[in-house]
């Protein structure tokens, strides 16, 4: 076996010694927490690849450089000098601005690439962090005044093909789409910086508590509080599954449509079930995807994207289940047939690990407790069996009738027997004395 020369020992010893300082664990915490945009792994990309992959630009370096995302950047480098134009600020104060937090902005990404590290690397990562982050501000600018007349010296042509209210109708869609691409981020901290020169403002420290564009969205349909467990039903056993829709309708619950799109507004009182509505369309699978994908690789994000999805996956059965969740509003359908919304909660939810303290948990120990009492079970039975079709309720229909009428037929040759007791039973009048 080979040996270092001298030292008589091996290099992979020698090279784990060099590294024996970095296993403190107070420094790998302050490494890990850095990261918050991240390479997704092939056990989760492999189910779904073209969800995970931005269809017209690159965001940040993880896709920077993509044959099929290279005509954008012709974009990107007018929505540069147009931002420049109208702030009227020395190009040299963006890229001071920016090269203030490089580090800060280089360690948000986990797995970076060499090509972005060392002094030429660093240039070209401030380039692409520049570049980037002014056509978002620029994207989201044009987004916000489309429909107004504009007349700000400098603004884009009526026909431009990402910025007019065509482009804003026909291209942003697919825009905001990669927006939402877990591995195509960029920090907010870098809009928040350049948003600062433009406007002669001082950040306002939004990137404190938010990491990038997918997690402010993720966070804006994440808000409010759960349903707390009563006292009472923590003997009911722990469960991660809670009947389709349709059969609990049929156990007597009621369904209603919250008044809040927060994901968090599932509630669960005196027999009826209130859930926030949920537009299902094109965008709504790969949105999910990743911010399900963020929840699982960034520690301390929580499960409630995740959960949700389970939960709405475990009601979700058949195409009967989504007809009966949009006659309340529930589910406002988008994509073609009930049966599209069934097999996109099923495709989204494989593979879904979910935390041991399940943030619905309170909801499905009380639904399913409510199930379970004698007289909803009892109620269950009867409408599952005997009128899910016309045929089982004409012979339900059938078999109480014969009942009704064996007990009336039974009433009347008892009331008959005793009514011919009586008058047999009778005593004689006393003979006169």
């Amino acid at each position: 076996m080979a040996v270092s020369g001298g030292s008589g020992k091996r290099p992979w010893l020698v090279d784990v010694e060099k590294t024996l300082d970095e296993a403190d664990a107070s420094v790998e915490v302050s490494q890990w927490q850095r990261h918050s945009i991240y390479r997704v792994p092939a056990c989760i990309k492999d189910l779904k690849p073209r969800a995970y992959r931005p269809q017209v630009v690159s965001l940040g370096p993880l896709h920077h450089g993509d044959p099929e995302l290279v005509p954008m950047e012709e974009h990107k480098r007018r929505a540069l000098r147009h931002l420049f134009r109208r702030a009227n600020q020395p190009l040299e104060a963006f890229a001071a601005a920016v090269e203030e937090v490089v580090e800060q902005l280089q360690s948000a990404y986990l797995d970076i690439d060499d090509r972005w590290r060392g002094e030429e690397g660093r240039e070209r990562f401030l380039e692409i962090m520049i570049m980037d982050g002014c056509f978002l501000l620029e994207v989201m600018r044009a987004a916000s005044l489309d429909g107004r007349r504009r007349s700000t010296a400098g603004d884009y042509a009526p026909n431009d093909p990402i910025f007019s209210h065509h482009g804003v109708l026909y291209m942003v869609p697919y825009i905001r789409r990669d927006m939402l691409i877990l591995e195509n981020q960029v920090p907010l901290l870098l809009l928040e910086k350049l948003l600062a020169v433009e406007t002669g403002k001082p950040p306002t420290g939004g990137s404190l508590i938010r990491l990038h564009p997918l997690d402010v969205r993720r966070r804006s349909l994440l808000y409010g509080y759960y349903q707390a467990l009563r006292w009472d039903y923590w003997d009911q056993p722990e469960t991660d599954i809670i009947r389709p829709a349709v059969e609990l309708r049929e156990a007597g619950i009621l369904f209603k449509r919250a008044n809040s799109d927060s994901l968090h507004n599932i509630r669960f009182r005196n027999g009826v079930l209130t859930m926030p509505a949920v537009t299902v369309d094109n965008s709504t699978e790969h949105m999910f995807l990743n911010m399900m994908a963020f929840e699982r690789l960034h520690v301390g994000a929580g499960n409630g994207v995740t959960d949700f999805v389970f939960f709405m996956d475990s009601i979700i059965k058949s195409s009967k289940d989504v007809a009966l969740l949009s006659s309340y509003g529930i589910i406002q359908n988008a994509v073609g047939s009930d049966e599209a919304v069934v097999r996109l909660f099923a495709s989204i939810s494989k593979d879904v690990v979910l935390e041991r303290e399940s943030a619905l948990e309170a909801v499905r120990r009380t639904v399913n407790a409510y199930c379970n009492k004698p007289w909803n079970k009892w109620r269950a039975n009867i409408i599952h069996n005997y009128f899910r079709s016309p045929t089982s309720f004409l012979n339900f229909l059938a078999a109480v009738t014969a009942l009704i009428m064996t007990v009336i037929q039974t009433a009347y040759t008892i009331m008959a027997f005793y009514n011919q007791f009586s008058s047999t039973a009778q005593p004689e009048a006393p003979a006169p004395m």
